[in-house]
């Protein structure tokens, strides 16, 4: 069993097409929401004395009792052994003020060096500075994706998704990553959609994944294997965030998911 772990709602919806598109054999995964940002699950585990090493912590019950407490039984008949691959998703949200800036950049330094094997702790992918960074796209592909910034003064001043929103070639519309089907949709039809969807998608991987190789290594192009989480992190502080201006460079977690879990032959068809 494969254990997918979200921030929120949207975040299961766009894994929803992903699995639905990539994954149709696969009926091992099994998701779960944790409504909650990455510094409240920090405190959980920091509670737990798991983040310094003190104590060995199995990541599926300390995530069964966060969820229990919050009236979540949703892990409550999930064994640890059951579970042979952890993936967690959540976003950066640099615009928090909860703590400082560099209290929360600390927060999640050790998050990422907790959460580094996803066959052993669970793997943590980060979205910058939100999940809404897969939509804050021109038309796909989109050439220029790989300059996109945002200021932590312009988020806390102005809601990224609504950024997202005036700024997308789509607007509101998901149609171009999420597949829909209508009643009057025939077979070639269906398929049709499903091709466009799944082009978007790649698009999407070549251009997140570049992204990241830039932010490491100034190269805008996919590199052989996908530049760790840790790695793109320190980048985009030492690079972005703490510079004068405080920005981020907009990134997405899925796309580099992907790329991660199935390599290159998943942009094989662009």
């Amino acid at each position: 069993m494969i254990l997918f772990v979200f921030e929120g709602r949207d975040d299961k919806t766009y894994f929803e097409s992903i699995k639905q598109l990539f994954f149709p054999e696969k009926s091992d995964t099994f998701v779960c929401t944790y409504n909650s940002n990455i510094y409240s699950l920090y405190s959980k585990l920091n509670a737990h004395d798991a983040l310094n090493g003190l104590l060995e912590v199995d990541t599926v019950s300390v995530l069964r009792e966060i969820l229990l407490e919050k009236g979540d039984n949703t892990l409550e008949n999930i064994r640890e052994d059951e579970v042979s691959e952890i993936y967690l998703f959540f976003d950066y949200d640099f615009q928090e003020r909860g703590g400082t800036l560099e209290e929360n950049n600390r927060k999640l330094q050790a998050m990422l060096n907790f959460f580094m094997d996803e066959t052993g702790n669970g793997l943590l992918f980060i979205n910058y500075p939100m999940v809404e960074s897969l939509r804050y796209t021109k038309e796909l592909p989109d050439k220029d994706y790989w300059k996109y910034t945002v200021t932590r003064k312009r988020c806390q001043e102005e809601r990224f998704k609504h950024q997202v929103y005036e700024f997308s070639f789509y607007g509101g519309n998901l149609e171009h990553l999420i597949l829909t089907v209508k009643p009057a949709d025939d077979v070639d039809r269906i398929r049709e959609k499903t091709d466009m969807v799944k082009i978007n998608w790649c698009h999407l991987i070549v251009m997140n994944v570049s992204k990241a190789n830039y932010i490491c290594s100034n190269k805008n192009e996919v590199p052989d294997e996908v530049n760790c989480q840790v790695e793109i992190f320190d980048n985009q502080l030492a690079k972005y965030v703490e510079t004068e201006e405080c920005k981020v460079a907009i990134l997405n977690a899925f796309p580099i998911f992907m790329f991660n879990y199935f390599g290159r032959k998943i942009i094989e068809r662009l």
